[in-house]
């Protein structure tokens, strides 16, 4: 098996601001690149690329059509076309798991000619290229229609109700009618199992009037009330994630909710959930308080990670049991990778994290490799276990696009850095059927890796301007910007500011300054890290006073608008325990229902700003997608905030 694996091309797809192009590596020693056998169309106006989970076939959209390619069995040929599909409005693109259909989403439209609007979901044939099924689907999360590992079954959620299609032989509804129906209350979710056949699957229903959410298994097709194979119930869930593993014998749910009532965490609280076919169910344990970060199943469906808590974030391997297996410390974490034989694991930290990467042995609980992956959008392993891709792409980023292949030892196997002025949108392994490579035999080894163009990020720390000056023997003050007070010359400011009286009103103003302007404020993992030393910078020049006195014993003068605003703004920030008695102070000025109606409005305009960015076509985060679906609430409860007394 081996050996037929060598002869494998692996492939790429990439999407980008002017092509969609297939490239290829001649061996773990030789670049990839673009070769003249391989596709490459221009166009600026491509939304989705996608591989068939065995790898036969590609699609893609390029704004005017849908174009479906084929795998050449010779190595060295082009892909032809397939079939070409009438979707130039296309934003989602899924195969079914044999690749015999192919299913488009668009966004949901309505016109004067069709007030009801058009079907945005629709499946089509890949042999033939002919629309089978077409059905309204508003929801941009969870679009994606359920199948069976065999293609047998079809089926998906529409206004809270599972609708089922049987496609198997012997059938002859196809897709003209419903089989079964189960459901129909708001938010309602379905998951098919894969393995089974027919599929385990999993329905999720959520509490209402103080009724806990619920989810059920069931074994096709047996769908009665009395007919559930498990049952779970859980409070606290304004969303579940539906993970099985690859056998179809387990499952996991992360619920989340939106917001956490007791006010510790700003991500709201989630918790994990294991379900079995066999019945069993439990909560899985976390030793550690704050966000889940990510839930991944092991490949060899006998093991899962979990990634949670506040920064630094730990990471645990359970069993089926939900028992901790192996602990793999504390660390700046949020994402967790399994190769595609589960032998090997990288934990990492993206987004708003550095881009720290550890790989690890599995089976013998070692980290073999660490490396930086700065700015990393995308993560992805090839289907031979041992490489995996990194890349940094827009719209997420919009500088230094490009993308990397690394060897799990560390080593840098190949790097491209995209042209000024065109940007990386995406990019994708080619699937492979299983089997098709043998499991890779870990070593310590170092791999033979190439140096990347790109700098690395200093690692000296950084030294605010005051403390350079010191360090230098030079006074701070003759060199940091003097305050101002409205009404006096500079001169007299700076007297002010020398006196007894002057340091007491700088002092008593801090409390009025924007956040970034406070010394009591830490930024600790809530930005890029020149921004948080932009504000230690900040914090170190006196604050200028919003509103004094000329004499010591007048009254203060009334505070202008922005600086209203400003006193506004420092009494919703957080208190530490020196500025206990400043915050009670400002506080005395705002009510807590104005406090409540200023958070939900500024709620309601962040999820405008995001409707917008999403009808100029951004494809839009999953947590930005749930704040959007957050908007009927907010609204209900800003009218119930302006009407209550």
């Amino acid at each position: 098996m081996a050996a037929a694996a060598d002869l494998v091309v692996p492939t790429l797809a990439i999407r980008s601001s002017v092509a969609v192009e297939l490239w290829s590596s001649a061996g773990s020693k030789q670049p990839f690149e673009h070769k003249p056998h391989l596709p490459r169309e221009e166009t600026k106006s491509s939304r989705s690329i996608c591989f068939s989970s065995d790898g036969r076939y590609f699609a893609f959209s390029n704004g005017q059509e849908v174009k479906v390619l084929q795998a050449s069995q010779d190595s060295a040929a082009s892909w032809p076309v397939k079939c070409v599909l009438p979707r130039p409005k296309a934003f989602y693109l899924q195969f079914s798991p044999r690749g015999s259909y192919l299913c488009t989403w668009e966004h949901y439209a309505i016109t004067k000619d069709r007030p009801e609007g058009s079907p945005n979901l629709l499946v089509y044939e890949v042999a033939t290229g002919a629309e089978v099924f077409a059905i309204v689907q508003k929801n941009q999360t969870d679009w994606q229609p359920s199948w069976s590992a065999d293609e047998s079954i079809f089926a998906l959620v529409v206004g809270g109700e599972a609708l089922f299609y049987d496609l198997g032989e012997g059938t002859d509804k196809g897709f003209a009618t419903t089989s079964r129906k189960i459901g129909g209350s708001r938010g309602g979710m379905l998951s098919l199992g894969p393995g089974n056949c027919p599929p385990f699957l999993a329905f999720y229903t959520p509490g209402a009037k103080g009724a806990p959410s619920m989810c059920k298994l069931y074994k096709y097709p047996a769908l009665g009330q009395n007919q559930t194979v498990a049952c779970k119930s859980f409070f606290q869930a304004d969303r579940v994630e539906m993970l099985w593993n690859k056998r179809g014998s387990g499952l996991l749910l992360l619920t989340s909710t939106e917001v956490d009532k007791s006010g510790a965490s700003y991500y709201g609280n989630q918790a994990v959930h294991f379900m079995a076919t066999k019945g069993d169910t439990c909560s899985v344990p976390l030793s550690k308080e704050g966000p889940v970060h990510c839930v991944k199943w092991s490949p060899k469906a006998t093991e899962f990670v979990v990634v949670y808590g506040f920064m630094p974030s730990k990471a645990a391997l359970y069993n089926l049991k939900c028992d901790v297996v192996f602990d793999f410390g504390e660390g700046p974490r949020n994402c967790a990778y399994f190769n595609p034989f589960g032998n090997l694991i990288v934990l990492a930290g993206f987004g708003n994290l550095p881009g720290a990467v550890e790989v690890w042995d599995v089976s013998k609980r070692e980290r073999l490799a660490n490396l930086k992956c700065a700015d990393t959008t995308v993560f992805e392993w090839h289907p031979n276990g041992e490489w995996f891709v990194t890349a940094t792409t827009a719209p997420r980023l919009r500088i230094s696009n490009g993308f990397k292949v690394y060897h799990y030892s560390g080593a840098l196997l190949h790097e491209t850095m995209w042209p000024q002025g065109q940007e990386l949108l995406g990019i994708e392994w080619q699937q492979f059927a299983d089997k098709t490579f043998s499991e890779p035999k870990i070593t310590k080894a170092k791999h033979e890796g190439i140096k990347s163009s790109q700098p690395e990020a200093s690692k000296k720390a950084y030294t605010p301007p005051h403390l350079r000056l010191l360090k230098e023997g030079k006074n701070p003050e003759k060199y940091l910007p003097q305050p101002s007070v409205p009404g006096l010359a500079p001169a007299a400011a700076a007297a002010g500011g020398a006196n007894g009286n002057g340091n007491k009103r700088n002092n008593n103003n801090n409390k009025n300054k924007p956040r970034s302007a406070r010394k009591d404020v830490i930024v600790v993992n809530g930005g890029d890290a020149d921004c948080a030393a932009a504000e230690v910078a900040d914090s170190a020049a006196p604050a200028a006073p919003t509103a004094v006195s000329v004499a010591g014993d007048e009254p203060r003068q009334q505070a202008t608008p922005r600086q209203k605003h400003q006193q506004d703004n420092a009494a919703d920030q957080h208190q530490n325990p020196q500025g206990e008695g400043q915050g009670q102070a400002n506080g005395q000025n705002i009510s807590e229902k104005d406090r409540k109606i200023r958070s939900v409005a500024k709620k309601l305009s962040d999820i405008k700003k995001l409707k917008v960015r999403r009808s100029q076509g951004e494809t839009l985060e999953l947590n930005q997608l749930n704040k959007i679906k957050m908007e009927a609430r907010y609204l209900d409860e800003l009218k119930a905030l302006k009407l209550s007394a």
